[in-house]
């Protein structure tokens, strides 16, 4: 697994970042690590393509793009990608991060990628960020744009029954087995299960998996696969049931969202 290293100008040991706002772009390699580090200002990580990931308190957050990470400051975190990906980081100084939740939680770019996707001083606009963890939103150096869609962070918890279930659905997210099945398999009961999925997801579990299918599919569908290839290997009868589920918690159906994949691929001037 490539170690990596963010490319800052300063150390992180530093208080205070040398603007309010400040950007940083990369290209990683599959299976990339950064190592558990720490800084005093917030950090935004996005996906301009490929899956981000971020082990933070114990918890394993998954976020796919149009959607990214919100890192408060001093919060211990490890980040890393499966597969190959470019991602930005949004750093925020202190004072900055004064209105935004103060746990981790799921963030939206509004309008998305407008103004990640060229130098902010040309564009004469700053990013808005929007909270989509049931908290008010919160604008950063401009007004909210168009009304994002809500996303749950997806996320792996340690408890024994609940994170054992969870991780064989990872391996294998075109596992079809039934809740009963699938709590055998982690020696507990349907109702524990149950119970432990709604406390520690705030969702059932059948709801988890379709977003952690979603996650699955979209660097596949950037890479170029089939809608009818994926749909079978994540479970689905048939294309038209995934298309259905993809659009349902997307937005937009998996050929839509190639697209804009695509688009999202040219190499910002940051």
């Amino acid at each position: 697994m490539p170690i990596l290293q963010p490319k800052l100008e300063i150390p992180l040991s530093t208080r205070e970042l040398p603007a309010p706002i400040m950007f940083r772009s990369a290209y990683v390699p599959a299976a990339g690590l950064y190592p558990e580090h720490q800084h005093a200002w917030g950090e935004f990580v996005y996906a301009f393509s490929g899956v981000m990931e971020v082990k933070v308190a114990g918890h394993h957050y998954l976020a796919p793009p149009q959607y990214g990470i919100w890192l408060p400051p001093d919060v211990e975190h490890v980040g890393l990608n499966r597969y190959e990906a470019h991602h930005c980081s949004l750093y925020l100084s202190p004072a900055a991060c004064a209105a935004l939740p103060r746990q981790p939680c799921a963030l939206t770019v509004s309008p998305p990628c407008a103004c990640l996707a060229g130098t902010p001083a040309a564009n004469g606009c700053a990013p808005s960020l929007q909270c989509s963890a049931r908290a008010p939103a919160t604008s950063i150096g401009g007004p909210i744009g168009q009304r994002a869609q809500r996303w749950q962070l997806l996320a792996h918890f340690g408890r024994p029954a609940t994170g054992a279930v969870l991780r064989m659905l990872e391996k294998q997210p075109g596992d079809n087995r039934s809740l009963p099945e699938l709590a055998q398999a982690a020696h507990t009961t349907e109702r524990t299960l149950m119970r432990r999925c709604q406390r520690d997801l705030g969702m059932s579990l059948a709801d988890w998996r379709q977003r952690l299918r979603v996650v699955k599919a979209m660097p596949l569908l950037e890479a170029g696969q089939t809608v009818e290839t994926i749909a079978l290997d994540l479970g689905y009868g048939s294309a038209s049931s995934f298309i259905t589920m993809f659009k349902r918690l997307v937005g937009a159906t998996p050929d839509e969202f190639r697209k804009g994949a695509a688009g999202r691929s040219v190499r910002p001037q940051l």
